[in-house]
């Protein structure tokens, strides 16, 4: 029921739509998560926002019905991870489950030495990719080109890591483990974080744990663990569409008229809004997505066609 009590029936398209934010356990791809939501919605319209490594867990942002529309429109632009840093050695892979090189001795190491490696690579900063990282190369994955062993050079990037705390470490059978919290620009590859440390430092290095803990405004505290929802016999997204989209999307209020207007995908008059944003009926309800170009709000995205209600 809205707002204003009037009974109001939905496309099922639109009222089954939303946003799942789910806990990636290890040891999946963000593929086998799509699939295993799909089986449990019982639908095949379900796609993610971005990746996560297998051996990574935490949050993953899945579209659901007609909000996978929506997937390329979040602005993803910030992640924050914990992790754990192993100093000591690196891997062909950077994380550790790839091949272990030599061996180095970090008993001359003391954190105060480490923090301040640490704070080089604070701020903007020119960071090389894994070499099994998702980017393309000549059309090809880097890592599918890795693992067939062929020979191929990516170029550095500039990225953005605006938070890199240390916190618990630990000095163990030779190794020199790091716990950080590290809040960065889309983009940024932690395993490339922890090649570049261990480079600096002279002893090698690779990620032994890593765990997104928010993406663009979602963050753990709205996610739910794969393995509830795959056992809920009848699971509902995190949030509904028009949740997702006023979390996600700066709001404009918009009246009957212009919610029919933006319903049929024409324009609006602008209003001096920066950036995609929303207009929002007086029930609440996104109806769709504009952006500002000269002496038009665009339509984006039509979240409730017309011919959808």
């Amino acid at each position: 029921m809205n707002p204003d009590g009037a009974e109001r029936s939905e496309n099922k398209h639109i009222a089954t739509a939303g946003l799942i934010v789910v806990d990636k356990p290890g040891g999946m791809t963000s593929h086998d998560v799509v699939a295993k939501c799909r089986k449990a919605f019982r639908t095949r319209k379900v796609g993610h926002a971005g990746t996560l490594d297998p051996m990574a867990t935490g949050v993953l942002v899945l579209g659901l019905e007609r909000a996978t529309k929506l997937l390329g429109l979040l602005a993803l632009t910030t992640k924050s991870y914990s992790a754990t840093i192993r100093l000591g050695a690196g891997t062909d892979t950077d994380d550790r489950e790839g091949v272990l090189g030599d061996r180095a001795d970090v008993s001359g190491l003391d954190i105060a030495t480490v923090a301040a490696a640490v704070e080089h690579f604070v701020g903007d900063i020119d960071q090389v990719p894994a070499r099994v990282s998702a980017i393309k190369v000549d059309g090809r994955r880097a890592h599918d080109l890795a693992r067939s062993g062929e020979e191929f050079a990516l170029a550095s990037r500039r990225v953005t890591v605006s938070r890199f705390d240390i916190g618990e470490h630990r000095i163990d059978d030779g190794w020199f483990d790091l716990d950080v919290e590290v809040d960065c620009s889309s983009g940024t590859y932690i395993r490339s974080l922890a090649r570049d440390l261990g480079a600096a430092l002279g002893v090698g290095g690779h990620l032994t744990a890593l765990r997104r803990t928010a993406v663009g405004p979602f963050t753990l505290a709205q996610a739910t663990p794969l393995a509830a929802i795959v056992d809920d016999p009848s699971p509902t997204p995190t949030l509904d569409i028009d949740a997702a989209v006023t979390l996600a999307f700066p709001t404009r209020p918009v009246d009957d008229v212009e919610a029919q207007t933006v319903s049929n995908g024409r324009w609006l008059d602008p209003i001096g809004m920066r950036g995609v944003y929303a207009a929002v009926d007086r029930h609440g309800r996104a109806i769709g997505l504009l952006e500002e170009k000269g002496k038009r709000a665009a339509s984006v995205m039509v979240v409730r066609p017309s011919t959808m209600r």
